[in-house]
């Protein structure tokens, strides 16, 4: 019965960090894809779990001593209901970003407040019974069992299950399903495995009431070895015998919570410029957070099956000196890969994956009330640490100090055991790690190589502007973005000479060090920039020294807001829309300002002989196939040009045929300022010669049997950020290509 129970854990917890995966990125696609909306999705997540376990706990304790009632009756309930919301999920979103539209730019508080509001009534049932499956399954344990053997560590022995099952849904989603079937289909895999797991609880609830009517003995009872009690794990006797005790657990359950959730998100920017913004990156560290978590499981439960374990005390001053070694062993003065950024984080991880369960369990002995209180009162540090990190620390502190503030808890906590004989040379070792942590580490946003840099933070990204002349650059949470290249202009004239008559309103999105804005404000027409990160536009100011000139120009102006977003709240159409999504082509998220979807969103905002602009970095040749594919969907015109700095491409498309101008009759309607503005990082060249240097470089597409007309990027298969089993049977093949 037990292997029963774990492999329905198992499957539940493959669920769960399968549906958030798939949800968060839905929710980018509908509410914009900014750190506020994974903010979001990740506190409603963790308010569900809090008030299901809470509430399922007390439920549970009301009802467990009931003669016919089965609480796995309830829980295969409860999978049924989380199966059900896995594919209702999607259409909430939908209908509920409708709604949305009419509540302004996304740095609003209006929309940010109903945002939220509209992720919580579509997710928060399903979480709300994902939380309540714990103290359910407990509940059912302990009316199997009526001494303290396995009812004791039921919860630790759950947990390990759900872990277990959370990294396997982790590395399976990203690095298989996604890319072979996407997201919708993913999606009723998982609803398919809960559906499963409610069918095999009603059938157990079935198996032991049919034994139980057939036979006078009692129906199969659990059984484990582990035995936990006062007598052979004294940790637990010093927990009974005082209530001040139990709070004590309470608020270092808490604490574990706030700070394992709020190191995430503070580790996730931190080792952006190490890991790099690809979803493999982001699954990578997940997967590494579940695997450390489970090996802290397995520990502890392996040391209570030994009827021994590690002190409460000691356990804080380990997780104490384990949290500075993300910030010492990547100083980037020295480190910088991702393999030593990983196993950084491991040590700290397996802490808590030890502490938290067997917190649980002691606090709980079995009852699910109490362990419904206990995960209740973790999770709830869950759901605010992360928002006090995305909205407090990173904001003013910065990585570097997030890191130090979140492992000064520990800190504190252990002050007194540090101070031990057997503790002394841990604790000495914890302050002499703060000690270097503050005063001789750096980060990837210090400056420490000399560069004038000026440090820009928001609640979105940190903002690095550094450099000086035309070595000036532009990165966002540690990734470069671009510099002062002249391809940028080209993106601005290329897509305006097209034009068959004279321009006059232009559309920008990703503002980026705002060149291209700039370029199509010297044709003197309304331009219209959109931009995720404030202080990406905050900086604008450090690249160009006319910058305040054009911001206080009434014909520019820059919103904060999320690229498909605003083409769906407004009612605008562009003479010239041109795109610039970050690099690199497989960057996370980047598929939305490629899919087949926002293209169709694009044509209903451009003039019916309007000029679009997509700018392609280079990569796999692949990926460049399935944007022209995803592109020719929406624009039955479309030209492809070299760029002229000998990497990366420009896509022109328009719903009217193209005309062929010459460079002459392209100069010739060009403003006196933009000529100016095109010569100006071309020495010595004239205008005509770099405009016919543009149309010197037309591009066929490539063409090959390996390069099928299937391939596209769409919302739901998101083909240049999953790309994982592909590129290795390309290379096994000796197939795969990169462009330039």
């Amino acid at each position: 019965m037990k292997k029963v129970l774990f492999v329905m854990f198992f499957f539940s917890g493959w669920c769960g960090l399968s549906y958030q995966i798939v949800w968060t990125r839905i929710a980018f696609s509908t509410f914009g894809a900014i750190t506020l909306v994974l903010s979001v999705v990740i506190s409603v997540f963790m308010l569900g779990m809090f008030v299901g376990s809470w509430a399922g706990g007390k439920w549970a304790d009301l009802h467990v001593s009931k003669k016919d009632f089965s609480p796995l009756i309830v829980y295969g309930l409860c999978e049924l209901c989380i199966a059900l919301g896995g594919l209702i999920v999607p259409r909430a979103f939908s209908f509920g970003s409708d709604f949305l539209l009419s509540t302004g730019s996304m740095d609003g508080h209006r929309y940010l407040f109903f945002s939220a509001v509209v992720i919580a009534i579509s997710i928060l049932p399903s979480c709300i019974c994902m939380g309540a499956t714990f103290p359910l399954m407990m509940a059912f344990v302990k009316k199997r069992e009526a001494s303290g053997n396995f009812q004791a560590t039921s919860f630790s022995y759950l947990y390990q299950a759900n872990i277990v099952g959370a990294l396997c849904g982790v590395i399976l989603t990203t690095t298989v399903l996604v890319e072979y079937v996407g997201f919708s289909m993913t999606l009723l895999i998982s609803a398919s495995f809960n559906l499963l797991i409610a069918i095999a609880s009603f059938t157990v609830v079935y198996y032991l009431r049919s034994s139980a009517d057939h036979s006078n003995t009692p129906a199969p009872r659990l059984t484990d070895r582990i035995v936990v009690d006062a007598e052979s794990f004294p940790v637990i006797s010093e927990l009974s015998a005082s209530g001040t005790k139990l709070t004590h657990s309470e608020i270092i359950l808490f604490m574990s919570g706030f700070v394992s959730m709020a190191a995430e998100v503070v580790w996730t920017r931190a080792f952006t410029p190490v890991l790099t913004t690809t979803i493999y990156a982001f699954g990578a560290l997940l997967a590494v957070y579940c695997l450390a978590t489970g090996v802290g499981v397995f520990m502890y439960r392996r040391h209570a099956m030994n009827k021994r374990g590690l002190s409460t005390s000691k356990l804080l001053t380990y997780t104490a000196a384990f949290s500075f070694l993300p910030i010492v062993l990547n100083d980037p003065r020295f480190f910088s890969n991702i393999f030593v950024v990983l196993v950084s984080l491991m040590p700290f991880c397996a802490a808590l994956g030890y502490l938290t369960p067997k917190l649980v369990d002691h606090y709980s002995a079995g009852s699910p009330l109490r362990a419904g209180r206990a995960y209740a009162i973790n999770i709830l540090g869950c759901i605010i640490g992360p928002l006090i990190a995305g909205y407090v620390m990173l904001p003013y502190l910065g990585v570097r100090f997030s890191m130090v503030l979140l492992a000064i808890p520990f800190m504190a906590f252990s002050a007194r055991s540090m101070l031990k004989e057997k503790h002394l040379l841990l604790g000495a070792l914890s302050y002499i790690l703060l000690v270097i942590a503050v005063f001789v580490s750096v980060s990837h946003e210090d400056g420490y190589d000399g560069q004038k840099q000026e440090i820009r933070r928001d609640y979105t990204a940190t903002v690095i502007s550094r450099g000086e002349g035309m070595r000036k650059e532009l990165l966002v949470n540690g990734i470069g973005m671009t510099g002062l290249t002249p391809i940028a202009k080209i993106m601005a004239h290329l897509p305006m000479v097209f034009q068959e008559s004279r321009p006059s309103t232009a559309l920008v999105i990703c503002f980026g060090m705002g060149i291209t804005y700039r370029s199509l404000m010297s044709w003197d027409i309304d331009v219209t920039a959109v931009e995720l990160v404030p202080t990406v536009r905050d900086a604008f100011g450090y690249y160009f020294g006319d910058a305040s000139e054009l911001l206080k120009n009434p014909k520019g102006r820059i919103v904060i807001d999320d690229g498909r977003r605003f083409l769906l709240r407004t009612d605008s159409l562009y003479d010239v829309i041109t795109i610039d999504p970050p690099p690199p082509i497989e960057a996370a998220g980047s598929s939305l300002l490629y899919s087949k979807e926002f293209y169709e969103v694009v044509k209903q905002h451009l003039a019916p002989d309007g000029v679009l602009h997509v700018w392609f970095p280079g990569g796999e040749e692949k990926i460049l196939v399935a944007v022209m594919n995803s592109l020719s969907q929406s624009f039955p015109h479309c030209r492809m040009y070299s760029s002229i700095a000998g990497w990366g491409f420009h896509f022109i498309a328009s719903l009217a045929p193209l005309r062929q101008f010459t460079a002459q009759e392209m100069v010739a309607r060009m403003p006196q300022r933009a000529v100016a503005d095109l010569l100006e990082w071309f020495p010595g060249l004239n205008a005509e010669a770099i405009v016919q240097g543009m149309l010197s470089m037309p591009v066929d597409l490539p063409k090959g049997s390996s390069l099928n007309a299937g391939m596209m990027i769409t919302d739901d298969r998101p083909y240049n950020e999953y790309y994982l089993m592909r590129r290795l049977k390309d290379r096994l093949a000796g197939t795969g290509i990169n462009i330039h």
